[in-house]
């Protein structure tokens, strides 16, 4: 099948489609050069690019004294927990905050979640054991993000998801409400679930439902289904946009194999699904690498603009085995003494997993560019140090570029600056225009400027 490019341009909304089993099929594309301008920071038909909007989220805090930079501005230096992300080649798309705090009351870990991700106090519905039962009184900042989105970028409200949630850390049960067990909330007892399963991510983006022909389909390929208009296409591009293509729809095919491997060694897994525990214990770096790449694909086809990823849930009972836990990180969190070692690698090895979700999108070529340099992306947590449960010097990463709206490679301190500046921070630095963010005690009108370029 010919495919004929108009003399205008590709549109960035093109996608192929084919059909499997009597199954509809669909793959997005990168951004090509026949989408672009000649300077290839805009698309041909003259709207700029799509900044991003992004959450990434892990439980239960850091510790400072690993945490928190050497220095100011250009020129800060990392501590051990940080430095994986410095390791990763990620200075220039990566800003620490700190010196902030939760200013929306102080009850563990509630507190700090729906403070940092809504502005706002917590909505307490009830009561178990010795603590309090909440959910979210605002909707979540990425929901937010996905409103303004599709009011205010063009093609916004035209993507296949409105957002995406992803998540990496087997969730372990709690009593204490939807605070502590999802990430992305619309409003009270209003949530988006995160999908935990690369499996179940993958057959979503491919608009697969639950029946015997979808699940076919995806043991199959949904590339096979559109060979033709493949090669189609690329013959009826350049170049570079022809080994674009190929170099995409290959990484498309390396998902499926890592997809399909089960390791021989696995057990039956306690949930249905992929990556099941090996030897009892949950293989937490290889669901990241996955559910990486997945949001990267969706990402750069444009299948949305707003995202979250819930790495570990707040209070999580994750046992962060590679560092040498035996126990929920939770639990650790409370029992383990003073300096806390373990505790200290957990985070430090959280990192690393930050470090390659952001390495992912930073390999992944758009326009002149690369996908992390179109994100304005919030990676926090919901207290600062797990055995105390305190909400000041509250930890905050804002990474990416947001379309050059920031500067990365700063370190900003603040002397106990509302926390919420971090979020309007990074709501403006994915363009979006807003004019304050948070609610009561927690609103802000003004951002950290110094982040801005």
């Amino acid at each position: 099948m010919a495919i004929v490019i108009p003399r205008k341009g590709m549109s960035r909304r093109t996608i192929l489609r084919g059909m499997v089993g009597g199954v509809a099929a669909t793959v997005g594309l990168p951004v090509l050069d026949a989408m672009l301008d000649g300077n290839g920071a805009a698309l041909a038909q003259g709207a700029p690019l799509p900044t991003r909007f992004g959450l990434w989220f892990w439980g239960n805090g850091i510790r400072r004294a690993h945490w928190i930079p050497d220095g100011l501005g250009a020129g800060w230096q990392p501590r051990e927990e940080l430095a994986p992300l410095v390791d990763a080649g990620l200075r220039p798309w990566l800003s620490v905050v700190s010196g902030l705090e939760i200013k929306t009351a102080h009850h563990p870990h509630h507190s700090g979640m729906t403070g940092i991700l809504t502005g706002a106090r917590y909505h307490q519905v009830g009561v178990t054991r010795d603590t309090i039962v909440s959910t979210f009184a605002h909707p979540s900042i990425d929901q937010l993000a996905a409103g303004l989105i599709a009011e205010q970028q063009p093609g916004g409200a035209d993507r296949p998801y409105r957002s995406l949630e992803a998540a990496v850390c087997r969730f372990r049960g709690t009593d204490e409400g939807t605070t502590f067990q999802h990430l992305s909330h619309n409003g009270p007892n209003d949530v988006n679930p995160s999908e935990y399963s690369p499996r179940r991510m993958y057959d979503r983006l491919f608009g697969q439902g639950p029946g015997g022909p979808q699940l076919d389909l995806a043991r199959r390929s949904v590339l096979d289904a559109v060979t033709g208009r493949i090669r189609g296409l690329q013959q009826s591009v350049g170049a570079r946009d022809a080994r674009r293509l190929e170099r995409h729809f290959e990484s498309v095919r390396a998902i499926e194999r890592r997809l399909a491997a089960a390791p021989a060694e696995c057990r039956v897994p306690d949930r249905p699904g992929d990556y099941p525990d090996i030897e009892g214990r949950e293989q937490i770096a290889e669901k990241n690498a996955a559910q990486s790449r997945l949001m990267a694909y969706a990402l750069a086809c444009d299948f949305t603009r707003a995202f979250s990823v819930m790495f570990s849930s707040a209070g999580s009972g994750v046992v962060v085995w590679p560092a040498g836990a035996r126990n929920s990180l939770h639990q650790i969190c409370h029992d383990e003494p003073n300096p806390q070692p373990i505790v200290h690698a957990a985070v430090t090895f959280i990192m690393a997993q930050l470090a390659a979700f952001l390495r992912t999108l930073a390999d992944t070529p758009e326009g002149d560019g690369n996908l992390l340099d179109r994100c304005a992306i919030l990676c926090t947590t919901e207290l600062s140090e797990g055995n105390t449960h305190t909400n000041d010097e509250f930890p905050v990463l804002i990474a990416g570029r947001g379309n050059g709206r920031l500067r990365g490679d700063y370190h900003v301190r603040t002397n106990r600056a509302n926390a919420s500046l971090a979020g309007l921070t990074a709501l403006r630095g994915a363009g979006l225009a807003v004019p304050s963010f948070g609610h009561a005690e927690g609103r802000v009108v003004d951002d950290l400027g110094e982040l801005f370029a």
